[in-house]
Protein backbone atom coordinates (compact mmCIF):
# COMPACT_ATOMS: atom_id res chain seq x y z
CA UNK A 1 0.00 0.00 0.00
CA UNK A 2 1.67 3.10 -0.75
CA UNK A 3 2.09 5.84 1.41
CA UNK A 4 -0.20 9.19 1.54
CA UNK A 5 0.99 12.00 -0.80
CA UNK A 6 2.43 14.75 0.80
CA UNK A 7 1.47 18.16 0.53
CA UNK A 8 3.35 21.11 2.36
CA UNK A 9 0.99 24.79 3.33
CA UNK A 10 2.49 28.00 4.68
CA UNK A 11 0.33 30.11 6.03
CA UNK A 12 -1.67 27.37 8.53
CA UNK A 13 -2.11 29.58 11.62
CA UNK A 14 -5.92 30.34 10.01
CA UNK A 15 -8.24 31.35 7.48
CA UNK A 16 -7.64 29.57 3.75
CA UNK A 17 -4.01 27.93 5.13
CA UNK A 18 -5.97 25.76 8.27
CA UNK A 19 -8.92 25.14 6.48
CA UNK A 20 -6.92 23.45 3.61
CA UNK A 21 -4.29 21.30 6.36
CA UNK A 22 -8.03 20.37 7.85
CA UNK A 23 -9.69 19.59 4.38
CA UNK A 24 -6.43 18.28 3.12
CA UNK A 25 -6.13 15.55 6.03
CA UNK A 26 -9.53 14.40 6.11
CA UNK A 27 -8.91 13.65 1.98
CA UNK A 28 -5.99 11.15 3.27
CA UNK A 29 -3.07 13.67 2.29
CA UNK A 30 -0.34 13.85 4.46
CA UNK A 31 -0.21 17.40 5.44
CA UNK A 32 2.56 19.04 6.85
CA UNK A 33 1.19 22.49 7.66
CA UNK A 34 3.01 25.47 8.28
CA UNK A 35 3.04 28.90 10.85
CA UNK A 36 5.56 31.68 11.45
CA UNK A 37 5.07 31.94 15.60
CA UNK A 38 5.99 29.25 17.62
CA UNK A 39 2.66 29.24 19.49
CA UNK A 40 0.49 28.71 16.12
CA UNK A 41 2.56 25.82 15.00
CA UNK A 42 1.63 24.16 18.85
CA UNK A 43 -1.84 24.54 18.03
CA UNK A 44 -1.57 22.98 14.80
CA UNK A 45 0.53 19.67 16.25
CA UNK A 46 -2.23 19.73 19.05
CA UNK A 47 -4.84 19.43 16.51
CA UNK A 48 -3.47 16.53 15.04
CA UNK A 49 -1.52 17.86 11.96
CA UNK A 50 2.46 17.40 11.07
CA UNK A 51 3.29 20.82 11.95
CA UNK A 52 6.34 22.68 11.09
CA UNK A 53 7.51 26.31 11.83
CA UNK A 54 8.56 28.68 8.56
CA UNK A 55 8.74 32.18 8.56
CA UNK A 56 8.43 32.95 4.75
CA UNK A 57 10.44 36.27 4.78
CA UNK A 58 13.61 34.55 6.38
CA UNK A 59 15.66 32.34 3.99
CA UNK A 60 17.14 30.68 7.19
CA UNK A 61 13.76 29.90 8.84
CA UNK A 62 12.62 28.58 5.31
CA UNK A 63 16.21 26.47 5.08
CA UNK A 64 15.14 24.70 8.13
CA UNK A 65 11.52 24.14 7.64
CA UNK A 66 11.86 22.63 4.17
CA UNK A 67 14.72 20.35 6.01
CA UNK A 68 12.29 19.29 9.11
CA UNK A 69 9.40 18.85 5.99
CA UNK A 70 12.16 16.19 4.41
CA UNK A 71 12.13 14.43 7.91
CA UNK A 72 8.17 13.83 8.63
CA UNK A 73 7.88 12.84 4.77
CA UNK A 74 11.07 10.84 3.95
CA UNK A 75 12.15 12.92 1.76
CA UNK A 76 9.45 12.94 -0.54
CA UNK A 77 6.89 15.67 -1.13
CA UNK A 78 3.90 15.82 -3.94
CA UNK A 79 2.41 19.55 -3.48
CA UNK A 80 3.03 22.90 -2.13
CA UNK A 81 0.55 25.64 -1.65
CA UNK A 82 1.96 28.75 -0.48
CA UNK A 83 -0.64 30.34 0.97
CA UNK A 84 0.69 32.76 3.77
CA UNK A 85 0.65 36.12 3.03
CA UNK A 86 -0.44 39.88 4.03
CA UNK A 87 -1.73 42.95 2.53
CA UNK A 88 0.02 46.05 3.56
CA UNK A 89 -2.32 48.95 2.75
CA UNK A 90 -1.36 52.50 1.91
CA UNK A 91 -1.19 55.02 -0.92
CA UNK A 92 1.84 54.38 -3.62
CA UNK A 93 3.41 57.33 -2.33
CA UNK A 94 3.39 56.75 1.12
CA UNK A 95 5.14 53.47 0.58
CA UNK A 96 8.51 53.87 1.87
CA UNK A 97 11.06 51.23 0.82
CA UNK A 98 10.70 49.28 4.04
CA UNK A 99 7.14 48.57 3.77
CA UNK A 100 7.66 47.52 -0.15
CA UNK A 101 10.60 45.04 0.57
CA UNK A 102 8.67 43.97 3.83
CA UNK A 103 5.68 43.08 1.67
CA UNK A 104 7.93 41.62 -1.20
CA UNK A 105 9.67 39.54 1.10
CA UNK A 106 6.33 37.74 2.54
CA UNK A 107 4.60 37.69 -0.64
CA UNK A 108 6.95 37.05 -3.20
CA UNK A 109 10.26 36.61 -2.83
CA UNK A 110 9.84 33.98 0.13
CA UNK A 111 7.16 32.02 -1.66
CA UNK A 112 10.23 31.98 -4.41
CA UNK A 113 12.79 30.13 -2.36
CA UNK A 114 10.57 28.04 -1.07
CA UNK A 115 9.48 26.85 -4.16
CA UNK A 116 12.73 26.54 -5.91
CA UNK A 117 13.59 24.49 -3.02
CA UNK A 118 10.86 21.75 -3.36
CA UNK A 119 11.28 22.02 -6.69
CA UNK A 120 14.18 18.97 -7.55
CA UNK A 121 12.38 16.74 -4.97
CA UNK A 122 9.22 16.73 -7.12
CA UNK A 123 11.82 16.58 -10.19
CA UNK A 124 12.95 13.46 -8.90
CA UNK A 125 9.42 11.82 -8.87
CA UNK A 126 8.31 13.04 -11.99
CA UNK A 127 5.36 14.66 -10.73
CA UNK A 128 4.13 17.51 -8.30
CA UNK A 129 2.13 19.94 -8.05
CA UNK A 130 2.81 23.49 -7.04
CA UNK A 131 -0.16 25.92 -6.01
CA UNK A 132 -0.01 29.51 -5.29
CA UNK A 133 -2.81 31.07 -4.01
CA UNK A 134 -3.14 35.20 -5.56
CA UNK A 135 -5.75 37.32 -5.61
CA UNK A 136 -8.38 38.96 -8.14
CA UNK A 137 -5.51 41.95 -7.13
CA UNK A 138 -3.27 39.95 -8.70
CA UNK A 139 -5.08 40.95 -12.43
CA UNK A 140 -6.73 44.33 -11.41
CA UNK A 141 -5.38 46.98 -9.79
CA UNK A 142 -7.39 48.97 -6.73
CA UNK A 143 -6.33 52.06 -5.05
CA UNK A 144 -5.00 51.53 -1.79
CA UNK A 145 -3.23 48.24 -1.89
CA UNK A 146 -0.38 49.46 -4.79
CA UNK A 147 1.97 47.10 -2.34
CA UNK A 148 -0.49 43.93 -2.42
CA UNK A 149 -1.39 44.63 -6.01
CA UNK A 150 2.42 44.39 -6.53
CA UNK A 151 3.47 41.22 -4.95
CA UNK A 152 0.57 39.65 -6.62
CA UNK A 153 0.65 40.72 -10.01
CA UNK A 154 4.44 39.88 -10.15
CA UNK A 155 3.69 36.34 -8.42
CA UNK A 156 1.20 36.18 -11.53
CA UNK A 157 3.89 36.34 -14.00
CA UNK A 158 6.23 34.31 -11.91
CA UNK A 159 3.90 31.84 -11.98
CA UNK A 160 2.85 31.64 -15.49
CA UNK A 161 7.02 31.27 -16.58
CA UNK A 162 7.67 28.75 -14.01
CA UNK A 163 4.90 26.44 -15.87
CA UNK A 164 6.13 27.02 -19.20
CA UNK A 165 9.31 26.10 -17.88
CA UNK A 166 8.12 22.62 -15.84
CA UNK A 167 6.27 21.58 -19.25
CA UNK A 168 6.60 18.37 -19.62
CA UNK A 169 8.75 17.37 -16.34
CA UNK A 170 5.34 16.15 -14.45
CA UNK A 171 5.27 18.97 -12.08
CA UNK A 172 2.07 21.29 -12.69
CA UNK A 173 1.93 24.67 -11.64
CA UNK A 174 -1.57 26.88 -10.80
CA UNK A 175 -2.17 30.08 -9.55
CA UNK A 176 -5.74 30.92 -7.55
CA UNK A 177 -7.52 34.37 -7.44
CA UNK A 178 -9.84 34.30 -5.27
CA UNK A 179 -11.89 37.71 -4.39
CA UNK A 180 -13.14 38.38 -0.73
CA UNK A 181 -12.89 35.49 1.66
CA UNK A 182 -13.51 35.65 5.28
CA UNK A 183 -10.05 35.76 7.75
CA UNK A 184 -8.14 37.14 9.75
CA UNK A 185 -6.51 39.82 6.23
CA UNK A 186 -7.69 42.77 7.75
CA UNK A 187 -6.52 42.23 11.35
CA UNK A 188 -3.13 41.90 9.66
CA UNK A 189 -3.49 44.54 6.89
CA UNK A 190 -4.30 47.17 9.55
CA UNK A 191 -1.06 46.32 11.67
CA UNK A 192 0.54 46.61 8.53
CA UNK A 193 -0.94 49.99 7.83
CA UNK A 194 -0.11 51.13 11.67
CA UNK A 195 3.30 49.73 11.13
CA UNK A 196 4.31 51.80 8.06
CA UNK A 197 2.02 54.63 7.19
CA UNK A 198 1.40 57.75 8.77
CA UNK A 199 -1.37 59.51 7.88
CA UNK A 200 -0.84 62.48 9.18
CA UNK A 201 0.05 65.19 6.26
CA UNK A 202 -0.70 62.76 3.55
CA UNK A 203 -2.53 63.91 1.07
CA UNK A 204 -4.61 60.84 0.91
CA UNK A 205 -5.40 61.44 4.77
CA UNK A 206 -9.06 61.30 4.31
CA UNK A 207 -9.38 58.40 2.34
CA UNK A 208 -7.30 56.55 4.84
CA UNK A 209 -10.06 57.30 7.25
CA UNK A 210 -12.41 55.45 4.74
CA UNK A 211 -9.76 52.53 4.85
CA UNK A 212 -9.57 52.75 8.84
CA UNK A 213 -13.25 52.48 9.22
CA UNK A 214 -13.10 49.83 6.53
CA UNK A 215 -10.71 47.47 8.28
CA UNK A 216 -12.42 47.97 12.14
CA UNK A 217 -15.34 46.85 10.38
CA UNK A 218 -16.62 43.61 12.11
CA UNK A 219 -17.81 41.24 9.54
CA UNK A 220 -17.67 41.11 5.79
CA UNK A 221 -16.40 44.12 4.35
CA UNK A 222 -17.11 43.53 0.77
CA UNK A 223 -20.07 42.06 -1.03
CA UNK A 224 -20.04 38.51 -1.99
CA UNK A 225 -17.68 37.24 0.56
CA UNK A 226 -16.95 33.44 0.98
CA UNK A 227 -16.00 30.95 3.85
CA UNK A 228 -12.34 29.39 2.76
CA UNK A 229 -13.46 25.84 2.20
CA UNK A 230 -14.51 27.87 -1.18
CA UNK A 231 -10.86 28.18 -2.25
CA UNK A 232 -9.67 24.85 -0.61
CA UNK A 233 -12.11 22.86 -3.16
CA UNK A 234 -9.75 24.41 -6.09
CA UNK A 235 -6.62 23.17 -4.21
CA UNK A 236 -8.02 19.91 -4.09
CA UNK A 237 -8.95 19.65 -7.41
CA UNK A 238 -5.65 21.42 -8.38
CA UNK A 239 -4.09 18.39 -6.53
CA UNK A 240 -5.83 15.63 -7.82
CA UNK A 241 -7.15 16.45 -11.26
CA UNK A 242 -5.07 14.48 -13.68
CA UNK A 243 -4.96 18.35 -15.62
CA UNK A 244 -5.08 20.86 -13.39
CA UNK A 245 -6.10 24.59 -14.54
CA UNK A 246 -3.79 27.31 -14.49
CA UNK A 247 -5.78 29.43 -13.02
CA UNK A 248 -8.85 29.06 -10.67
CA UNK A 249 -11.30 32.05 -10.07
CA UNK A 250 -13.25 31.91 -6.74
CA UNK A 251 -16.05 34.09 -6.12
CA UNK A 252 -18.02 36.16 -8.15
CA UNK A 253 -15.77 39.33 -8.30
CA UNK A 254 -13.17 37.74 -9.27
CA UNK A 255 -15.23 36.06 -12.60
CA UNK A 256 -16.75 39.94 -13.25
CA UNK A 257 -13.84 41.58 -13.02
CA UNK A 258 -12.11 39.24 -15.26
CA UNK A 259 -14.39 39.49 -18.08
CA UNK A 260 -14.92 43.11 -17.69
CA UNK A 261 -11.12 43.33 -18.12
CA UNK A 262 -11.33 41.15 -21.43
CA UNK A 263 -13.62 43.73 -23.03
CA UNK A 264 -13.42 47.71 -21.54
CA UNK A 265 -10.61 49.85 -22.11
CA UNK A 266 -8.12 51.11 -19.46
CA UNK A 267 -10.29 54.19 -18.97
CA UNK A 268 -13.29 52.04 -18.77
CA UNK A 269 -11.74 49.64 -15.73
CA UNK A 270 -10.12 52.68 -14.22
CA UNK A 271 -13.25 54.25 -13.59
CA UNK A 272 -15.03 51.02 -12.48
CA UNK A 273 -12.01 50.30 -9.91
CA UNK A 274 -12.09 53.22 -8.64
CA UNK A 275 -15.89 53.33 -7.66
CA UNK A 276 -15.76 50.24 -6.39
CA UNK A 277 -12.63 50.71 -3.89
CA UNK A 278 -15.11 53.62 -2.54
CA UNK A 279 -11.41 55.41 -1.78
CA UNK A 280 -11.06 52.80 -0.13
CA UNK A 281 -13.87 52.26 1.94
CA UNK A 282 -14.17 48.85 0.30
Amino acid sequence: MSSPRAVLITGCSSGIGLCAAKMLQQQSFHVIASARKPEDVQQLRDSGLDAVQIDVSDRQSIDAGVAETLKLTNGKLYGLFNNGAYGQPGAVEDLSWDALETQLRTNLLGWHELTRQVIPIMRREGEGRIIHNSSVLGFVAMPYRGAYNCSKFALEGLTDTLRLELHGTGIQVSLLEPGPIRSRFRDNAKKAFERFINPIGSPHQANYQAMAARLEKEGDAAPFTLDPEAVVKSVLHALTAENAKPRYRVTFPTHLFWWLKRILSTKAMDRILRKASGDGAR
